[in-house]
């Protein structure tokens, strides 16, 4: 009852926007499908990151507490004896795992956004919490957990200097460390083995391509292979077999994508274990104790797998008839005996089932979010097309499914559509429920998402194609898919606009900037806009990988480079912006620093050009808090109903609990709450 209510209440209380240009049986056709609530969207998940302890006698997960996500640890055959056994009350915990103790869970947080990660013990015998890494200012890493040595853990730690992450041994009772390897030599990356031995390491190179080192029984480093920058992004060490004779590699050297290998490191010789033609290999299935490569996955348009075990294949072809969408084992306990399986569809919530392998039975467990199990969810249908110059460009796109009765994935007219662009760049998207999607195509929205050059998972040709095209090719691929959209009648022209987070707000005022007709709007979530000022504000670990930045963006270091990153760059092009533009920012960003929106924003001011802006003092690069997460879509969805002609929902609600701050321009978004027009919103601090 109290979702149903939940749910009337959103639908009569909000007034439904007619999308200009529609048919009024269209209209009607909206006005039946209730607006699914921005909380269910992007809220906290009910239950997620399932996992199994090692010994198999424990589920945990990450589910929230008074609001804030923590980790929660019941007996497996226990439903109702579960309990939170972290303590955080602000921002939530993302990210943890067993130690093979079976009585520690550790966990990663950072300060509001800042990225300088520690790492956390949780004693499941006393409930104690504990900081291993408590260095303030200091970035850490974990290296390597092993059943072999399970009171243990390596962590990398920059406190000796901000630009190199030392390895360094960690007790989990004690806290007590001890330097296993002092980083002379600039490395960004390491192999190590389940004995905790450091194997190999990895540095980049000038030409912005990699060299793997292999470390010698009297503790020296022998240059062990080179890697070209052409291959750097599609190879590189992954792991050690059992007896720790040979390694696995991501290779694409001597091939387009990248291929799973296995190298004899005395010999050198490699043979090619897996591969797709169309696809990088993206993930693996590893054997908790015998280290042995189980299977592959590549992902074109959707997820694949490639058996190499056949001791699975039965499980393999038994978790196939279990549900719809792509699965993935999740973890595993030691004996490798039970399984936990995600199953992702693009309707739906993500359905977790624990799986006994003797017996080949999978039992339901829960969803992610049940209050998406009933929401009026769109498919999300790939497409491979073309960008100009011959290059396969795949992308995903939804439709809001009142205008798509027939399924054939063409809605009755063309519709207002938002490109989503994706960050990275060097990143891509996937099918599978995305709540950005779902938002947007709810609201009356087409969304589209597209792999463009850089894009990675597609082979090496595909992300070399990008080097030194930001806002050049990059973003004709975008507008490809734009105008094969309009051809096909799934977008109205006059009313694209232009979304997305890190490069994807880069791309947005790219195309405010150096395409100016072609969007109706944009929306830019902590995007750079000077791409000078860019790379010379990168966190200081990331000062090792500069050449790979230069060799593929530009280098901010020379006359020529300056003169193509200048030109590049939306900053300098601000007086070619004539359609409105919001953009979000998060204060403590360390990658795009809030100078990159602050610069855009008062040039804009200066030449009399409207910007609103929203800026989170407890954020870095991104939203994590969901009361932040909301607000911000809220204020999104006032803006592109008022320039897209979308409907939406008020967002009174949504500004409890968040930071939200609007500097300038909240006058260009009707409907924003008076308390943020006027500065005057009472929002809780962060703690």
């Amino acid at each position: 009852m109290q979702r149903f209510t939940k749910w009337s209440r959103l639908f009569i209380g909000v007034t439904i926007v007619t999308l200009a240009g529609s048919g009024l049986a269209r209209t009607r056709a909206a006005e039946q499908a209730p607006l699914i609530p921005r909380d269910v969207l992007f809220g906290n998940p009910d239950k997620a990151n399932v996992q199994l302890s090692p010994d198999g006698k424990h589920l945990s997960y990450i589910a929230p507490v008074n609001g804030v996500l923590n980790v929660w640890v019941r007996p497996v055959d226990k439903p109702d004896a579960a309990k939170a056994v972290t303590k955080d009350t602000h921002r939530g915990i993302r990210n943890y795992f067993w130690a093979f103790t079976n009585n520690h869970v550790l966990y990663v947080q950072d300060k509001d956004g800042d990225e300088n990660w520690h790492v956390y013990c949780v004693d499941l015998r006393d409930d104690k919490i504990t900081d291993l890494t408590p260095i303030p200012g200091v970035q850490a890493r974990v290296e390597e957990v092993s059943h072999k040595i399970p009171g243990e853990i390596l962590i990398g730690i920059n406190d000796r200097d901000p630009k190199l992450h030392d390895i360094h041994r960690v007790n989990l009772s004690t806290a007590e460390r001890k330097l296993v390897i002092e980083n002379t030599e600039n490395f960004v990356g390491y192999v190590t083995d389940d004995d905790f031995k450091v194997r190999f390491a990895v540095k980049m190179t000038p030409d912005g391509g990699s060299e793997v080192f292999q470390r010698t029984d009297d503790g020296k480093w022998e240059s062990y292979t080179k890697v070209t920058m052409e291959d750097n992004m599609t190879t590189n060490p992954v792991g050690l077999d059992k007896a720790g004779d040979n390694l696995y590699m991501v290779d694409s050297r001597g091939r387009n994508t990248a291929a799973l290998t296995l190298v004899n490191i005395k010999s050198k010789e490699s043979k090619v274990l897996a591969e797709d033609p169309r696809a990088d290999v993206s993930g693996t299935m590893v054997h908790p104790t015998e280290k042995n490569v189980q299977a592959v996955q590549s992902n074109f348009e959707r997820v694949k797998w490639q058996i190499l075990d056949k001791s699975i294949e039965g499980d393999i072809e038994a978790l196939r008839k279990v549900a719809d969408g792509d699965f993935n084992i999740t973890s595993r306990t030691l004996d490798d005996s039970k399984w936990i399986v995600a199953y992702v569809m693009d309707n739906g919530p993500v359905r977790y089932y624990s799986y006994d392998r003797k017996d080949k039975k999978a039992n339901f467990l829960f969803t992610n979010k049940a209050d998406l199990e009933k929401a009026p969810l769109s498919n999300m249908r790939p497409v491979t097309l073309k960008s100009r110059d011959g290059l396969n460009l795949v992308c995903y796109y939804t439709l809001p499914p009142w205008t798509d009765s027939d399924k054939d994935g063409k809605p009755s007219e063309a519709l207002p559509m938002v490109l989503l662009v994706h960050g990275g760049p060097w990143a891509r998207d996937s099918w599978g429920l995305n709540s950005m999607h779902q938002w947007l195509a709810n609201r009356g929205y087409a969304v589209m998402s597209v792999n463009y050059r850089g894009s990675t998972g597609f082979g090496k040709e595909f992300i070399n194609k990008s080097n030194m095209e930001w806002a050049g090719k990059m973003h004709d691929d975008l507008i490809d898919a734009v105008d094969w959209a309009v051809k096909q009648k799934i977008a109205d022209e006059k009313k694209v606009g232009i979304m997305g987070g890190s490069y994807g707000g880069y791309a947005t005022l790219v195309g405010l900037t150096f395409t100016p007709d072609k969007f109706a709007c944009g929306v830019d979530i902590v995007g750079p806009s000077n791409i000078i000022t860019l790379l010379n504000t990168i966190p200081p670990y990331w000062a090792p990988m500069i050449e790979t930045f230069t060799k593929r963006v530009g280098d901010h270091r020379t006359e020529d480079g300056r003169k193509l990153l200048t030109e590049r760059s939306p900053l300098n092009r601000v007086d070619q912006i004539k359609k409105p533009l919001l953009i979000g920012q998060g204060a403590n960003d360390p990658r795009v620093k809030q100078s990159e929106s602050d610069q855009i924003v008062d040039a804009m001011k200066k030449k009399n050009i409207p910007v609103t802006y929203v800026l989170f003092s407890d954020e870095g690069h991104g939203f994590a808090r969901p009361e932040n997460r909301m607000a911000f879509n809220a204020v999104a969805e006032l803006f592109l109903s008022k320039h897209l002609g979308g409907r939406s929902e008020s967002m009174s609600e949504d500004v409890s609990g968040s930071t939200i701050a609007v500097p300038t321009g909240a006058e260009f978004v009707p409907g924003l709450p008076k308390s943020i027009k006027t500065g005057t919103d009472k929002t809780k601090e962060p703690t």
